[in-house]
């Protein structure tokens, strides 16, 4: 991961006050991340983020007044450069799924330790995404059970050799620099072509592309 030079900013969002004032403690120990804020339902979320500005949000997925999910869209509309966290207890596939859809960049469970957690803030507000592993079996389930759709709203779009072989690579929870090692080019460069996948595809996150190109049979995952 690239060292920053002023530390990831977090806004933390959960209605359970202890594990939420407990989370909060805990990463403002951890070495390179400011916790900046907290909230206790999803409208209050919202509205800080749009005057903490932080780097990562952390958000449950059930919460009253404005869910997780409803919280991470209008985040995303308002903050755009604000990545997201999914941290919660629910491991159904609609949720995961629903996160994806609506811009998340990491799902974790509640049971993750807070050296996971950490992990997560950084490797995300990095530009990565980071699912718990066992929600990313149940991803890669969902990804072989998509039925292929009609091309014809998409005419001519193609990825590149080398954008598929980097597609690939993510596909498997490689982060940047893995993918650079293997692929035997510069972590920049990798970037660089996600960047162009995801603009060719008009989707929001890598996970998102992933998704895409397993539905469209560009890729075929194991």
């Amino acid at each position: 991961m690239a060292e920053r030079d002023e530390p990831i900013r977090v806004l933390v969002v959960d209605d359970q006050e202890l594990f939420r004032r407990g989370l909060t403690m805990l990463l403002g120990v951890e070495d390179g991340i400011e916790v900046v804020g907290e909230a206790g339902d999803g409208i209050e979320g919202t509205t800080l983020a749009e005057t903490a500005a932080p780097d990562v949000v952390l958000l449950d997925i059930r919460m009253p007044k404005r869910s997780g999910i409803e919280a991470c869209v209008a985040i995303k509309e308002t903050v755009p450069s604000a990545k997201i966290i999914m941290l919660t207890v629910s491991d159904e596939e609609a949720d995961l799924y629903e996160a994806v859809k609506s811009g998340a960049s990491g799902y974790l469970l509640k049971d993750s330790s807070i050296d996971e957690v950490a992990q997560a803030v950084r490797v995300v507000a990095d530009g990565q995404s980071l699912i718990s592993p066992s929600m990313a079996v149940k991803l890669i389930d969902e990804f072989k059970q998509m039925t292929r759709p009609a091309r014809d709203n998409v005419p001519g779009l193609r990825l590149t050799e080398r954008e598929l072989e980097v597609l690939s690579q993510v596909a498997k929870g490689l982060n940047n620099r893995d993918i650079a090692k293997f692929l035997y080019i510069s972590e920049n460069t990798v970037k660089n072509h996600i960047r162009n996948i995801l603009e060719k595809l008009q989707l929001h996150s890598r996970m998102e592309a992933v998704m895409y190109a397993v539905r469209e049979k560009l890729l075929e995952l194991p």
